[in-house]
């Protein structure tokens, strides 16, 4: 099988091909530039460069998100409109359980973090020690510092994996202290051929326009917007 992984749900920019099962080519990068104008090319120069053809691709995988609104609608819709124009399956795999997987080895819990800006984080508890990385708690947006508690509370080791580290990491050594494990920095970034593995795993959508961001909130003007809105309502 051969398959196209995309990533741009954070800073982040990852693209990667599966070529008869195995991987053949990788391409990552952790600055703040502009996904849109940067992941068709990478995409492009990939397949060029492991000589494979559009045409030649079994399925396209995506990281559908959580995490920057911007950066899971680009990967998606990019995602989407390559697989119905080559006419194969397209699947979307979370954020967080493809970044949870830099922790499959590890013998405790592993909380991957995406920031969500005001103290917040698109978070998740998986379960790693096998190779293979086990939900313990589903994907959701939360406080922070409420999470922590929380997971000290199971009184085991953690393996935090997540981005923007320097918001965080303050926090999470002063909750968690000796429970804390953190990761180094290239285990905190997400890898587009361990998202091209995941979404070889996972049963692909039969219609590719079924396949939608997993935003887990709304984005920042949407908010706004209902809250104006709701508040002319409760005037009249």
């Amino acid at each position: 099988m051969n398959v196209l992984a995309i990533d741009t749900s954070t800073y982040v920019l990852g693209v990667s091909v599966i070529k008869e099962g195995q991987p053949v080519g990788e391409k990552m990068t952790n600055i703040k530039k502009n996904h849109a104008l940067r992941l068709m090319p990478a995409v492009e120069q990939l397949l060029r460069d492991v000589d494979i053809k559009p045409a030649d691709l079994d399925r396209i995988v995506v990281s559908h998100g959580p995490g920057s609104y911007t950066g899971v609608r680009i990967a998606v819709t990019t995602a989407k409109t390559l697989a119905w124009s080559l006419n194969i399956p397209v699947v979307g795999v979370s954020s967080l359980e493809a970044l949870a997987q830099n922790g499959r080895y590890f013998q405790g819990l592993i909380a991957p973090f995406i920031d969500a800006r005001r103290g917040q984080v698109f978070t998740g508890l998986y379960q790693g020690g096998t190779g293979s990385v086990e939900n313990v708690i589903e994907d959701g947006l939360t406080d922070h510092r409420a999470w922590l508690e929380k997971l000290k509370s199971y009184q085991k080791p953690v393996l935090f994996l997540g981005n923007e580290w320097d918001k965080h990491v303050e926090v999470i050594e002063e909750i968690m202290g000796e429970q804390a494990v953190l990761a180094k920095p290239a285990d905190r970034l997400l890898k587009p051929a361990q998202l091209a593995e995941l979404g070889i795993e996972k049963t692909p959508l039969e219609n590719v326009h079924a396949l939608t961001p997993q935003y887990l909130r709304l984005a920042e003007a949407e908010a706004k917007w209902m809250e104006q809105n709701g508040r002319e309502e409760e005037k009249r």
